[in-house]
């Protein structure tokens, strides 16, 4: 996930009147929606202005988003650009008439039009047997020590854990690797920089809190172990080539390059967020390459002071498993969507999608309910969709290309403005429409 401070950072070129008005429409919203507004770095005199204003009703604020759309033909030249806003106006006026509509959430088929009218993407649930194969993969991966899948996994992942008092200087060490990593696939502006915090209490398990001028902080959230296969993961998600690139470059390019101001405000709950938790996911694979990774994770184990396993094994036999076993459990991840669908849309209760949480996508009771914590949340109920749907609509569209150009596409998700609609077009697919299949049962 990923935040950015408010109010101004520094000099930045003065918007043009749709971008103007877009930054006011966005801080205006999030008087009712605290939260909407993820990050804000643009002109600290639209953000004065707003805040010294008397609140626009939610109702007005979705009539302004109608009127803004239907400026942008005439007053914005560019096809991206205008596509763009679009379909973030389109999000803004569902975000701001679901206040009165729908001030506890919707439920049942009115969530998933929401849900679409947010992300310009419609999700599906997966079937049954993607988790199911999923399931017998890591079955055959892991060392057969006696007790259910549930259990063996639940043993595997606790003998992974990083010390608490080892985690920051693990991070300390892995973070400049993935930097230079990142700086030689896609390059980095001029005087970009994060920090890392150690956090409790959050229902994620990271945050990058942008800050404007190129800098970020990116919290980590200790409520639950810290096991080090998803650590690399982490770390490429929230800092390099994830979150904190993608804000830097899109600060340096679009802002203070092309003049976009609208790209100075971040939203919640909008296209902009399918597209960066997509990009966010897929940046493994460039932080980490698959042939590194066994011998990375090894490195890691030893400098995390991972302590010896009970099963016996060494460190570079455990690293070559886990590395294995990281597609199919990200297969598993991806039931949280089916989760969220269970819960919202067909109704079933809370105790009921964790007990599917467990039985299906094998999560311990700990993290089932962190999950269904998400899952529930005011804010994040919608937002849960955009990582396995975004990384997924990604993923096809970064392997149309051959190995060699996939950074040079990758790199078009950090410097441009791109929605799913407009990927979808790239792929030759219709965007998404109203009517979702039907879902399986999990």
């Amino acid at each position: 996930m990923t935040q950015a401070a408010l109010g101004g950072s520094g000099q930045v070129p003065d918007p043009d009147s749709v971008a103007a008005d877009y930054l006011r429409l966005a801080l205006r919203l999030d008087q009712h929606l605290p939260g909407f507004v993820d990050g804000y770095f643009g002109p600290a005199a639209i953000k004065a202005e707003v805040d010294l204003e008397p609140v626009r009703p939610a109702a007005a604020l979705a009539g302004d988003a109608r009127a803004l759309r239907e400026r942008l033909r005439a007053d914005v030249a560019a096809a991206d650009r205008r596509a763009w806003l679009d379909a973030q106006l389109v999000a803004i006026e569902a975000n701001a008439r679901a206040i009165d509509s729908a001030p506890g959430g919707f439920s049942g088929p009115a969530y998933l039009d929401h849900v679409r009218r947010c992300f310009d993407w419609l999700p599906e649930a997966r079937p049954a047997a993607v988790f199911a194969a999923a399931r017998a993969e890591i079955e055959r991966l892991l060392p057969a020590t006696g007790g259910s899948l549930v259990d063996r996994l639940a043993a595997w992942d606790a003998a992974l854990v990083i010390p608490a008092e080892r985690l920051r200087s693990v991070i300390d060490w892995l973070l400049p690797i993935f930097r230079e990593r990142a700086e030689r696939l896609f390059g980095l502006p001029a005087g970009e920089s994060l920090r890392i915090g150690l956090v409790t209490g959050q229902p994620w398990s990271g945050y990058n809190w942008y800050d404007g001028r190129f800098r970020s902080r990116v919290d980590i959230n200790v409520d639950l172990p810290t096991r080090a296969p998803d650590l690399l993961g982490l770390l490429a998600h929230e800092a390099y080539p994830g979150h904190h690139l993608e804000h830097a470059w899109k600060e340096a390019q679009l802002v203070q390059v092309e003049r976009r101001l609208e790209a100075s405000v971040l939203l919640i709950n909008t296209p902009e967020c399918l597209v960066s938790e997509g990009l966010a996911d897929l940046g493994r694979r460039f932080a980490v390459a698959s042939d590194d990774e066994p011998e990375l994770l090894r490195e890691l184990l030893d400098r995390g002071g991972v302590g010896p396993r009970p099963d016996g094994l060494g460190r570079a036999e455990v690293a070559a498993i886990a590395t294995a076993l990281r597609e199919p459990r990200a297969r598993l991840g991806e039931f949280a969507v089916n989760a969220a669908l269970r819960r919202h849309v067909d109704g079933a209760g809370h105790a009921e999608v964790r007990a599917e949480l467990e039985q299906v996508a094998l999560a311990t009771p700990e993290r089932a309910e962190k999950r269904l914590e998400f899952i529930e949340h005011p804010l994040w109920r919608t937002y849960i969709f955009v990582y396995s749907e975004g990384e997924a609509l990604l993923r096809r569209w970064l392997e149309r290309v051959p190995e060699p150009e996939r950074p040079g596409r990758f790199r078009r998700l950090l410097v441009e403005q791109l929605t799913p609609s407009s990927i979808l077009v790239e792929l030759g697919r219709p965007g998404p429409t109203a009517s979702p299949s039907p879902r399986p049962s999990p």
